[in-house]
Order: structure tokens, then C-alpha cells, then sequence
């Protein structure tokens, strides 16, 4: 019986959860802010690939950051003090960001026009996975240090993602990592998601994952551009 109960309870909320998100990503469409859910374990360099990233951008896209953690703002700060506007989400307890938090920051804030949101959600490759928050797209970091097997053994969030990206691979000589095996494993899972590899330190693959987020976020205007007229012409 209580089985069946919290079973559908975990239902209701996900249900919930799905509705908010429609209702975030409403938000963003009407702010012309196109939303990437940066998502990975801990440490796996989410915070520096925004520091690197918002610089390479800034002539041509302005940037904004919802930054979630369970406690502190250390990563919020580190990103203000490189000039990046970013907002911070503390979930305490809970080991993700979902639609109703963003939601509330939405309503509560009065966010900064900005052509791209990156949301850096909590470091966890479980919870995330379940609980879109309203993004256009979702990306998943891994670093060479957690090694190969990440995607066989959480495979909900790599089956569920748009970008795979490979970090820290100015380590790569360094550690036991076998990308082939990897490849393989993400290819097997969801063969549509493209796989970038990168070092934020280095600056190693930095222009295949910029010249993406600028096409990503000029289809994204264009389709804005094309709904609004057809919207006019419908009047």
C-alpha cells in the first residue's frame, strides 16, 4: 500500500514539475532568452567552462547565469567577480534545482534580457535528469577523472541530454580513460547527442562548443523571428 502511495506521490510531483517547466520556458521565449541546463557531478567543471565561455561570447551574445547550489555562493561569487551577471538558487536539502525553484527566481527577480541563460544546476547525475526546468537545451559534463563507465551506470541523464562534454582532457594522458569505450556506451544510449571535448584551462575544443551555443542561439531567434510573424499575420 504505501508502495502505491509513494508511488504516486513521486508521479504527481514529476507531473508538477513537467507543468512549471512549460511555464518557465514561456517565460524565456517571451525574454528571447534561449536556456542551456548545464548538468554533471560534482567538480566536473561546469563553473569554469561558463568563466571561459562568457568572455569568447560577450561581443556577440549577452549572458546570463542561474547558478544553483545546495549551500554557500562561492561559485556565484567567482562569477560576478569575472563580470558575469548570475543569480544564485540555494536548494538546501535538495540535491537538484527543479521547475518551481527557477520558477519563484523568475517571478521574484527581474531578469536582465539576455540572449543566453546558462543554468548551472546542482552536481549530481541522478536527480537532474528527472526535473527539466524550462531549457531549451540540456548538456552533460563529464570529466576524464570519473572515468569511462559514467554513462552505463547513470544512463537516464545521458540518455536524456543534447551535449555530452568531455572536461579536463589536459589530463587525459594522465589518467585511465577510455574514450573509444565511451563513445561507445553514448552512442548506444542516444546517438543523437553530440559529443564535444574540451579543456577550459587550455582552451582545447573551446571553439567547437562556441560556434555551437552561436548556431544553437541563432536558430532559436530565427524560429522566435518566424512564430511572431505568423502569429501577425494571424491576427
Amino acid at each position: 500500500m504505501h508502495e502505491h502511495a509513494d508511488e504516486h506521490i513521486i508521479e504527481r510531483l514529476l507531473t508538477d514539475n513537467e507543468q512549471l517547466a512549460s511555464h518557465n520556458r514561456e517565460h524565456f521565449d517571451a525574454l528571447g532568452c534561449f536556456v542551456i541546463n548545464l548538468m554533471s557531478a560534482p567538480g566536473a567543471g561546469k563553473t569554469s567552462l561558463i568563466a571561459q565561455t562568457a568572455p569568447a561570447l560577450k561581443e556577440t551574445l549577452d549572458l546570463t547565469v542561474i547558478e544553483g547550489d545546495m549551500v554557500g555562493d562561492l561559485d556565484v561569487q567567482r562569477l560576478k567577480e569575472a563580470q558575469i551577471k548570475a543569480f544564485q538558487i540555494s536548494t538546501g536539502r535538495s540535491c537538484h534545482l527543479d521547475a518551481a525553484m527557477v520558477a519563484r527566481l523568475l517571478h521574484s527577480k527581474e531578469m536582465p534580457t539576455s540572449d543566453l541563460v546558462f543554468i548551472e544546476n546542482v552536481g549530481n547525475l541522478v536527480c537532474p535528469a528527472e526535473f527539466p526546468l524550462g531549457e531549451h537545451r540540456r548538456v552533460v559534463l563529464l570529466s576524464v577523472t570519473e572515468g569511462d563507465d559514467k554513462p552505463l551506470k547513470y544512463p537516464v541523464i545521458f540518455r536524456n541530454c543534447d551535449v555530452v562534454i568531455l572536461t579536463k582532457c589536459d589530463l587525459m594522458p594522465y589518467v585511465e580513460f577510455d574514450k573509444e569505450r565511451l563513445k561507445r556506451a553514448i552512442r548506444g544510449l542516444n546517438p543523437e547527442a553530440k559529443l564535444f571535448e574540451i579543456s577550459a584551462k587550455t582552451g582545447f575544443g573551446m571553439d567547437e562548443w562556441l560556434d555551437w551555443i552561436r548556431t544553437q542561439c541563432s536558430v532559436f531567434q530565427a524560429d522566435r523571428k518566424k512564430h511572431r510573424s505568423e502569429a501577425f499575420m494571424n491576427l
